[in-house]
């Protein structure tokens, strides 16, 4: 039978890893969706070929295989695992670990197809990518910094953002390139179009400025200019129109995912104050 779980990290992944999850197929092949996310993933089938996905910039169609269970580990902006490469080099890529992690990606291939359950098999991914975040990656504060202010709900202007992190704005844009994948133009636009994920898989209710309520409500809450601003990058990043996307409803998601793991980083964040800048 078909299934798809969400959770959080383990906790010593928090800060770098958004969501875990585990998908399975079952009699047919699954059309799967990728969203841009502002972050890279890694997907791996059980028994097959690991993948790493890089930054996207629209959406991604894959059709998985019946009988197929994937564990997925979907990175925060500005993180991700050890890669011989700048981020702006893997844009709208998908790439084999193999090529990216020589040997050791392929001894977790068999450690992981040998292992009891999927949640086993994950447990196994989360630990090596634990050992090689200590070991070996760097991540840069300043970008980490810069995807925390470019969060939904009080916009920030990208001069002022470099300003307070005491860069110039061709400094910033390449450090994000290179440590992103995106501008940080392209990033606050990505989050905040999944700020709206986030508040339709919750079922919020707009604030009611303006006037507005539903989506348009929720449109101009996030910073959007009105609705049809929303579709527009709706349609943008997802190749679906807003309601497309949804099943027609802005309280669920048409794949019939459970994704709170996943959006709760960003519903945490709605009440807070703004950034000083």
């Amino acid at each position: 039978m078909a299934s798809y779980v969400e959770r959080p990290p383990v906790p010593e992944l928090a800060g770098v890893v958004r969501t875990v999850w585990i998908q399975r197929t079952g009699e047919a092949p699954y059309v799967q969706r990728h969203l841009p996310t502002g972050g890279v993933e890694i997907h791996f089938p059980i028994g097959g070929d690991p993948q790493l996905v890089g930054p996207l910039t629209g959406p991604e169609i894959e059709v998985i295989p019946a009988h197929t269970t994937v564990v997925g580990v979907r990175f925060q902006p500005g993180t991700a695992p050890p890669l011989p490469a700048v981020l702006d080099d893997l844009v709208d890529q998908r790439l084999g670990l193999a090529e990216l992690w020589r040997g050791s990606a392929d001894r977790l291939v068999e450690t992981m197809a040998v292992a009891a359950t999927p949640e086993r098999a994950l447990m196994l991914l989360q630990t090596h990518l634990l050992r090689e975040f200590r070991s070996s990656v760097r991540v840069d504060p300043l970008v980490g910094e810069a995807v925390r202010a470019l969060m939904p709900w009080h916009p920030v202007s990208i001069d002022a953002l470099a300003t307070h992190l005491a860069l110039s704005a061709s400094q910033l844009r390449r450090r994000c390139l290179h440590a992103v994948g995106m501008t940080p133009k392209v990033l606050q636009r990505t989050l905040r179009f999944q700020g709206f994920l986030a508040l339709a898989q919750a079922g919020a209710t707009a604030s009611g400025r303006r006037g507005a309520d539903g989506m348009a409500g929720l449109a101009v809450d996030l910073g959007y200019a009105d609705q049809a601003h929303l579709s527009r990058e709706c349609l943008r990043l997802t190749g679906l129109t807003p309601r497309q996307l949804l099943g027609g409803d802005i309280d669920r998601c048409a794949c019939g995912h459970e994704h709170s793991a996943s959006y709760q980083p960003f519903l945490a964040t709605r009440g807070r104050p703004p950034l000083r800048l």
